[in-house]
């Protein structure tokens, strides 16, 4: 596999992590300038964001979670060079997980389907870590 079919999932999970933190800026933002929230209110706990902010914050703050499993994964795999056409592929499975993961928590947040959508991407990070760990301990 080439470098840029191994990078680009990760560059799609730095482009949803980076957008998600620009609309929660946006959203921040906009609300304390409409005055909808008072800087005090929010100065020492982030419960008095409103409904929507607090989707969009808690599905940024998730991209730090999971995900970095994946980035170290994807930096491994690079260096021992053992990205290959079965990497690549539950690559893009587990940005999938992580972009349906944002898209639920960020509208309807139906913690049912959400929670399966962080299943997805559990169980494809885990087959991914053991075929790594196969692959370098076996030698293949």
């Amino acid at each position: 596999m080439t470098v840029p079919m191994i990078l680009l999932p990760v560059f799609v999970m730095i482009a949803l992590t980076l957008s998600l933190a620009i609309w929660m800026g946006y959203e921040r933002n906009r609300l304390v300038y409409s005055r909808e929230v008072k800087i005090k209110d929010i100065a020492l706990t982030k419960e008095n964001w409103p409904e929507q902010a607090k989707k969009v914050s808690n599905a940024y703050h998730n991209q730090y979670e999971l995900p970095v499993l994946f980035y170290v994964l994807v930096a491994f795999a690079l260096v021992t060079r053992k990205a290959d056409l079965i990497f690549v592929v539950l690559s893009w499975v587990f940005v999938i997980s992580r972009l349906v993961h944002a898209y639920i928590h960020t509208t309807t947040n139906y913690v049912p389907r959400r929670f399966f959508a962080y299943l997805v991407g559990l169980g494809v990070i885990a087959i991914m870590w053991i075929y790594f760990a196969l692959q370098i301990l076996a030698g293949i």
